[in-house]
């Protein structure tokens, strides 16, 4: 028999873990349009300006938000196939880092989107 508390306190402990950025510090990033101009569409078109259709990143960002607010007590089993998902496309995306400087790179900003800032 599977134990989904434990599978579940894995996933929400690896999740809190590459999310390293604040809730405070991800929404004014979310706000900013340098985290509109960046990432996928749904429908696989690339971002590159706020103002368009938003990126799947952008609006996880905001999904992100809300689940560092919430207590433990009241995470679903949807809440935690997000922060799975989150935990699976950062450690992806880190191990496809640029050469050179990455402060202003789009690769950087597409991880922000997701809660982790590579530079932090």
């Amino acid at each position: 028999m599977v134990d989904h508390k434990d599978d579940n306190h894995a996933v929400e402990k690896e999740f809190r873990s590459v999310v390293n950025m604040t809730p405070k510090a991800l929404r004014e990033w979310l706000a900013m349009p340098e985290s509109q101009s960046v990432g996928m569409t749904h429908d696989g078109e690339k971002v590159t300006e706020p103002g368009g259709h938003e990126a799947v990143g952008h609006e996880m960002g905001r999904h992100i938000v809300s689940l560092l607010a919430k207590k433990k007590a009241v995470l679903t089993d949807d809440d935690y196939a997000v922060m799975h998902k989150v935990v699976g496309y950062v450690h992806r995306h880190l191990k496809q880092r640029p050469k050179g400087d990455i402060k202003d790179s789009r690769w950087r900003r597409s991880l922000m989107n997701w809660g982790h800032d590579p530079l932090t």
